[in-house]
């Protein structure tokens, strides 16, 4: 049970959620529906699951030829291959299932959509060029797209403001986690940035250049009225202290480096998230 739950990523999954239950909090108004709330959840989590499980069923050999991964329980060969597979398609067909009937279709379409454009777009380009981080972040950031749409049944300019904040976030988080497992991904036949470009400068480029663009991302929501003024303010700090992070990366290229910038990232969403629901506005 332990394996497969390891196959699930759980840490991965609360981030999603979470992420998912603030897009149905800005997407409710003032009529938050728990019933709706929980099949959302529910659906997210098990849709996010098999998505995760399926992952690590396509990458078992470049999982066991990286460090980091090689312990997983199918390169670790603590799992059959076959029971993976089994296991993230039964996930995922639950997921989409709960998604159809406890919400909408328009919300179990964007589930469909997020696990497709993963597993069939982004997971497979990774051997082929660093490219991917720029497609896997289109997944990565549907998750308050499925809140917002479970909530109100369409999606506006509001819904993407929240799916702007996520989609630009991932960037300097990612491509932190690329340089600091930049030889791993070698290894494993990964075509991150990093190992395209080993130096790192791009990289570093990169990160600074995302984090400044967050700050005005992270913006939108103040300007159309979803949050407050301690929103803006908190958004701005946050940015800032991501972007400071980074310069130093760009400075000095070291793993270290990478690890603060990591870090921040950490810490920026679910901070600028929770004063984002705290401010909020028109209710």
């Amino acid at each position: 049970m332990k394996d497969y739950l390891e196959l699930t990523k759980p840490c991965i999954t609360v981030l999603i959620l979470i992420c998912t239950a603030v897009g149905y909090y800005f997407g409710c108004g003032a009529s938050l529906r728990p019933l709706t709330l929980v099949h959302v959840l529910l659906g997210t989590a098990l849709l996010a699951s098999g998505t995760s499980a399926l992952n690590q069923w396509y990458e078992a050999e470049s999982d066991a030829r990286m460090s980091r991964t090689r312990g997983r329980p199918i390169p670790a060969r603590r799992m059959k291959r076959s029971d993976g597979l089994g296991f993230g398609v039964l996930l995922s067909v639950s997921g989409f299932v709960a998604l159809w009937f406890g919400t909408n279709a328009l919300t179990a379409a964007l589930g469909l959509f997020t696990l497709l454009s993963y597993l069939f777009l982004y997971t497979p380009l990774k051997r082929y060029s660093p490219a991917c981080t720029t497609v896997g972040a289109l997944p990565g950031a549907m998750p308050p797209l499925i809140g917002y749409a479970a909530a109100s049944g369409h999606l506006d300019i509001g819904a993407l403001a929240l799916f702007l904040v996520l989609f630009v976030w991932q960037f300097p988080h990612f491509y932190a986690i690329a340089w600091m497992y930049r030889e791993d991904y070698a290894q494993g036949g990964i075509q991150m940035l990093p190992v395209i470009e080993p130096d790192g400068e791009s990289t570093a480029r990169r990160i600074v250049a995302c984090s400044l663009l967050l700050i005005p991302v992270s913006l939108v929501p103040r300007l159309l009225g979803m949050a407050g003024s301690a929103y803006a303010m908190v958004a701005v700090a946050a940015g800032l202290g991501l972007l400071y992070f980074g310069v130093r990366l760009l400075r000095e290229r070291t793993v270290p480096r990478a690890r603060h910038v990591l870090l921040a990232t950490v810490l920026y969403l679910p901070m600028i998230l929770a004063v984002m629901v705290i401010d909020r506005r028109g209710v």
